[in-house]
């Protein structure tokens, strides 16, 4: 009789509890399906077979979870209502493991959000922890079978060991092809004097014995990823190669045993082990390209520290230690962990945790990295340095990444699929031809067919040129949410920049006044006015006044593309448009303005005459041949005879725009069919940065980037944008001629294969060595690119 196998998680089943028409091996197996079943999750099954993991036995084993010091260093945010934490969980392995993972909000409806890490085997998790304990959460997870691992070793993150899995199997699997080769010799120079032909039946069996780890630990991984894509019913590029190791090694086998000759297993251990080797190197080119991204591509952000003199000074986000005094503005995202001192705080934690309801601080509380301050000004104690990090991982939270399909990767797993299905048919047809002719060769040729046309190398060409080139561009200080934004950098057609603090400099503005001279006391109230607002115009007038004693507003509401205003405790400021303050004079200036009013008296203007960013003159020309260009400005026509001498002619120039008509004009080309890039300065400009295929945020020194954009670009690098552009491009036909290399290499490969001329030992050989030679030349030719920036 069969041994029934468990409906939730496989195992074979000593004691059967019948449910629903369904076996179980045990009650936590049933009660698991019984959760599914009563949300709605019973898909679970459909996306593999039996692919749960019985619940263990974990009363006492997270009690340690109740102290509060503990879960305090385990969190990554807590704001009293909302706590959000990252778990290893050694189970996951499996498509319905992570659909299941990421839908726990329909059995807690207290989880707000789960993400998981495939490749980490980690997941984030987000939940009211009004309604819910830590402790709770990890013993749910563990009543559904996904026990986390919290180490206590390590109470910032549970993290995973290192895996040196890959280095002991190349190990052993060079050491057993070393020995069978060894042992191979006498059959190869067929030796009959002496002592070894008397021998020569040992030596097979020593072979087949060297042969046994490397088939059943070495090998173990194209065997399990084989067997569960055709669980799933798809033929992934496993198949072929698990075919190819399982007929070696039973026809070498039944040689042996019935002594039809020595059998292959050099060719066997040969294979393994070049597949290995081949793996290994792999490996570490990716560990290496990702090494790099996630500790040097950090973001240009400075932010404004107050020295024990009072003075403030602006230094780069990674000089923040601990007890540092930082200034927080209207719009800017916090950098660090802290204490708040001074200032009315309404914090939006939105960035962090996807909930957009702003939370109200006071002094004394406790402020969290990723949150945004919406209302004037704050002072703030950092508690520790900055973790840059975490900052990478709030950019790459899936609450703000535009979903933009990577349209190589989808392709190449596309053609994969079909890939291997021709593979199949090639190598049986090849071998039922041979097979008529010389048994022994048709092995042969069927074992070296699914080995030389592995399409290993067409699916590493995306991932290590665009993972090259995000580095590459990292270190020039141009910074990409994901590699996908490559691919939308290449199809763009058309341009749209900002004028304000995007193609001018903010450092680089003279500044005249025209009105009622401003008393001292009006003058003090507009600097810290000023002082509160992020806004490129505000940033340089502020440094323009002179230095007053610190006197932060009482209220303080900043209206995006219209102005500033503050209270104090007689007083009360206005700075903006001429609307805004409410000048009704019909006088009027071409030139960008500040208004100034105070206490609802019209008190002025400041006229501000641009300098444009170095290179700006350059980079428009180099872009124009090639590109649809257009400038969108929220200020006056005053600087377009300025912009026309600058510009070429073909620019097209739109001023007095809001941030509606922005977004609205981006709106209107794509309907066109045109591919946008928006390049802005992330203030008034979020809404168009995150509706064009690319928006690309500039940064100057201070931390306004909006979760919104795609890119940040650094002021420094705004000439260079031209050349990125030329990289992308240049990327996507690397990606393209890598494709075109594999497919070739594959003809020619099963050529000599099926007609007999290459042996299954060479194939092994050869097919790693295809994988590193694609990685070699994208990684040469990405370097070369990047060179040219």
């Amino acid at each position: 009789m069969e041994d029934l196998s468990c409906y939730h998680c496989g195992d074979t089943i000593k004691t059967c509890i019948t449910f629903d028409e369904k076996s179980f091996c045990c009650n936590g197996c049933k009660t698991v399906y019984e959760i599914f079943s009563e949300n709605g999750l019973a898909s679970y099954y459909d996306l593999d077979a039996a692919p749960g993991a019985a619940p263990g036995k974990f009363e006492g084993k997270f009690d340690f979870l109740g102290n509060e010091q503990i879960v305090e260093k385990l969190l990554e945010f807590d704001d009293g209502n909302t706590q959000i934490i990252s778990l290893y969980i050694p189970h996951i392995h499996c498509s319905s493991c992570i659909w299941i993972l990421e839908n726990l909000n329909k059995l807690r409806p207290e989880i707000s959000s789960s993400q998981v890490d495939f490749p980490k085997k980690s997941i984030r998790v987000t939940w009211n922890s009004k309604r819910l304990s830590l402790k709770e959460l990890v013993l749910f997870l563990s009543s559904i079978g996904y026990a986390p691992y919290i180490s206590l070793d390590d109470t910032e993150t549970a993290k995973k060991k290192i895996d040196r899995s890959i280095i002991y199997k190349l190990g052993v699997s060079g050491f057993a092809f070393g020995n069978v080769m060894f042992l191979s010799f006498p059959e190869y120079f067929e030796v009959n004097e002496f002592w070894l032909d008397q021998y020569k039946g040992l030596f097979r069996w020593l072979m087949f014995v060297f042969s046994l780890p490397v088939v059943f630990y070495v090998a173990q991984d194209y065997f399990i990823s084989a067997f569960k894509g055709l669980r799933a019913k798809t033929l992934n590029i496993d198949v072929p190669l698990a075919l190819g190791i399982v007929v070696l090694f039973v026809r070498s086998t039944l040689e042996i045993i019935f002594d039809w000759g020595t059998g292959f297993f050099d060719s066997l251990t040969g294979l393994v082990f070049f597949l290995t080797l081949g793996k290994f190197f792999q490996q570490k080119t990716y560990n290496f390209l990702s090494f790099e991204r996630d500790y040097k591509s950090y973001f240009p952000i400075g932010i404004t520290r107050i020295t024990s003199e009072g003075k403030e000074e602006s230094v780069h986000v990674n000089e923040i230690e601990k007890g540092d005094r930082i200034l927080i503005r209207n719009e800017e995202l916090i950098p660090v962990d802290g204490i708040l001192i001074n200032g009315s705080a309404r914090i939006d934690y939105s960035f962090v945790t996807g909930e957009s309801e702003a939370v109200k601080k006071e002094s004394g509380d406790k402020l969290f990295a990723g949150g945004r301050q919406l209302s004037g000004i704050i002072e703030m104690e950092a508690l520790k340095s900055v973790s840059q990090s975490y900052l990478t991982k709030l950019w790459s939270n899936d609450v703000f990444q535009v979903k933009k399909e990577d349209s190589f990767t989808s392709l190449i797993n596309t053609i994969s699929q079909y890939f291997t299905v021709v593979l199949l048919i090639i190598a049986f047809t090849a071998t039922a031809f041979w097979a008529f002719t010389d048994v022994k060769v048709a092995i042969n040729v069927f074992t070296a067919v699914l080995i030389i046309a592995c399409p290993c190398a067409l699916a590493m060409s995306t991932p290590f040129t665009l993972g090259n080139l995000l580095r590459i561009f990292g270190n020039k200080k141009f910074y990409l949410k994901n590699a996908g934004v490559i691919e939308q950098l290449a199809k763009a057609d058309t341009l749209i920049f900002d004028k304000t603090g995007t193609i001018t400099s903010n450092k680089k503005s003279s500044i005249t006044y025209e009105g009622i001279e401003l008393s001292a006391e009006e003058e003090s109230l507009l600097k810290n006015t000023l002082r509160a607002s992020n806004h490129p115009l505000s940033r340089t007038l502020y440094d323009m006044l002179a230095e007053y004693e610190i006197s932060p507003p009482k209220e303080f509401r900043e209206f995006t593309g219209k102005g500033i205003e503050a209270v104090y405790d007689t007083s009360a400021m206005k700075v903006g448009s001429a609307e805004f303050v409410g000048n009704t004079a019909t006088t009027t200036t071409l030139n960008t303005s500040v208004h100034v009013s105070a206490n609802n008296e019209y008190k002025g203007r400041y006229v501000f005459y641009n300098e444009y960013r170095e290179g700006a003159k350059e980079l428009f020309e180099e872009l124009a041949p090639e590109y649809h260009l257009s400038i969108l400005s929220g200020d006056n026509e005053g600087e377009r005879s300025r912009l026309q001498k600058l510009l070429p002619r073909q620019t097209e120039m739109h001023f007095n725009q809001k941030p509606e008509n922005k977004l609205e004009f981006i709106k209107s080309l794509q309907q066109k069919g045109q591919k946008t890039i928006m390049v802005g300065d992330g203030l008034n400009d979020a809404g168009a940065l995150a509706q064009s295929e690319v928006g690309i945020a500039i940064s100057e020194n201070v931390n306004v980037f909006s979760p919104a954009c795609d890119a940040i670009l650094d002021a420094s690098a705004f000439g260079k944008l031209f050349g990125f552009m030329k990289a992308s491009k240049a990327a996507i036909k690397i990606i393209k001629i890598s494709m075109v290399l594999s497919f070739l290499y594959n003809i020619v490969g099963l050529y000599f294969a099926v007609t007999g001329q290459l042996s299954p030992i060479i194939a092994a050989i050869l097919m790693p060595l295809s994988s590193i030679s694609i990685i070699v030349f994208t990684t040469v030719c990405t370097n070369l690119i990047g060179r040219k920036i």
